[in-house]
Formats: structure tokens, sequence, C-alpha cells
């Protein structure tokens, strides 16, 4: 298990790290169309930063694999919200981006009250891949009814200046949906066939749809926002996945279960304080980086 966490600390740098790489790089290609995938993918392809990103999170995904193979997913994900600060600090210091400063309390705020849900979680045993099949069904089906709600509704006139936020929610929903089919797979899917293709299926499909989504999100909205934005929602959409769908366990006292409530009112606030005030300009000092 402290092995799985480890990993899940590296994973939260390298993911932040390559979602800033993809941001720069998506600004110069064209709007991503799912009707010309083909258009868009040599667009895409076209930019070193956004390659050099999108070779990073691959690599990402995979040591995340790991980490949910060896701990609970909710703890992995904590860990992974706990590296939410390291990405203004990298946005700032490595690309100077503006950070506002309700985006730093966002972040720590977020980062604090996932981290809170962590201290006040009782012992973990074993890798907690257990799951019944009603649990994930349920769980899993009601997170697409969400996605597809919000995707179908962002195009709405009174939604036009938070597209690019409400396309971030989506692609966290799509990232936590694939997350936790994930971790069924690392054990708790068992020797069902039907069950294995079925999770392999829901992983394949969401992470590709998530991808897509994420790119269309970055184009519209500033890094700090968005790339947070994401993981909030997926990081927080999967420890309750923990919870409900392979029984981690919830405080036992009363003062611990408060605080636990506590906690996901802190996640709660951090994504009403993400988006920024002010519209974010594309980087035009990195645009000579592009061939």
């Amino acid at each position: 298990m402290e092995i799985g966490i480890a990993l899940a600390a590296a994973v939260a740098l390298m993911t932040n790290l390559a979602s800033l790489f993809k941001h720069r790089g998506c600004q110069s290609t064209q709007p991503v169309s799912i009707s010309q995938p083909i258009s868009t993918i040599r667009s895409l392809a076209g930019s070193r930063w956004f390659v050099a990103g999108w070779g990073l999170a691959a690599l990402a995904w995979l040591v995340h694999i790991a980490a949910l193979s060896m701990a609970p997913i909710s703890l992995v994900q904590a860990v992974l919200a706990g590296g939410a600060v390291s990405l203004a600090v990298i946005s700032q210091r490595l690309f100077g981006d503006r950070v506002e400063r309700r985006q730093w309390l966002a972040l720590i705020l977020g980062a604090s009250g996932l981290a809170l849900l962590v201290v006040t979680l009782p012992n973990f045993h074993g890798s907690g891949s257990q799951f019944s099949l009603a649990a994930i069904v349920g769980f899993e089906g009601g997170l697409v009814l969400l996605a597809a709600g919000i995707a179908l509704g962002h195009r709405a006139e009174r939604f036009a200046a938070r597209r690019g936020v409400l396309l971030a929610v989506v692609a966290g929903l799509l990232f936590a949906l694939a997350g936790i089919a994930i971790k069924g797979l690392t054990g708790g899917a068992g020797s069902s066939w039907a069950m294995i293709a079925s999770l392999l299926a829901v992983t394949i499909a969401c992470g590709a749809l998530a991808q897509y989504t994420t790119v269309a999100a970055l184009q519209k909205g500033g890094a700090i926002e968005t790339i947070g934005l994401m993981g909030l929602v997926a990081n927080a959409t999967q420890i309750i996945g923990g919870i409900v769908v392979f029984g981690d366990p919830l405080s036992p006292s009363p003062i611990g279960i408060v605080l636990q409530g506590a906690a996901f009112a802190m996640v709660c606030a951090s994504a009403l304080l993400m988006p920024a005030s002010v519209p974010t300009t594309r980087p035009q000092r990195l645009l000579s980086l592009q061939p």
C-alpha cells in the first residue's frame, strides 16, 4: 500500500505537468471536432508541446494503474488531489501564468478538504478492489447520466461564458468513470469474462471521450481553472466511488463523520471558486515553439 501511495504522489506531479504542456500545445491548433477526428488528430500531432504532454500523460496513466492495483482508490485519488497546489506553482514558475488569489484559495481549499477526508478515514487493509455488480452499475450509470446532461446543456446561450468550465467538469466525470472501471479490473472483476469485457469497454470508451473533452476544455479555458477543476471533479468522484462501490470505510465516530462532511463541503466550495473572474488570453510568447 505504501508503494501505491508513493506512486500516486508521482502521478500527481506528472499529470499536472502533462496537462500544462497540453494546454500550451492546443492553444495554436484548430478547434477539436468529434466529427473530424483525423483532422483534429493531425492538428494536435503537429504541436510539440501537446505531443510532449500527451506522452507524459500516457506514462502517468500507466503509473496510476499500478497505484490503483496496490492501494484503495480513495487513498490514491486523495493523494492525487493533494498535489493540486503543485499545479499553480508549476504554472506560475515555469510558464509565467497568472494565478489569481481566488484560484490559489480554491486549490488549497480543495486539497485540504480531501486531505482532511483521508485523515479521518479508518485504517485500510488490502487494495480494496472488491465490489458488487449492483453498486458499480448504479454508480457508473449515474455518472454517465450526469456527464451526458452537462454535455448536452453546455451549449445553451446562458452558459456561453462558462463552456470551458462545464467541459472541464464533463472531462473530470469521464476520467472518474474510467478510473473506477480500472480499479474494478485490478482484482474485483474476478474471473467473470463478461464483467472484465464490460469494464474494459467502459475504460476505453470513457478514456477516449475524456481525451477529446479535455482538449476542448483546454482550448476554451485558462490552465488553472480547467486543469484544476478537472482534477478536483475526477478525484472527488472517485473517492466517493471508493466508498460507495468498493466499500472503503468511513469514520466510525460521530466527530469523524462531521469532519468528513466538512471535508466534502470544502471540496464543493473549491469547485465554485476555481473559475477565473477574468478571461484568460492565449499565450503568445510560446507560439514560436510550434513547428
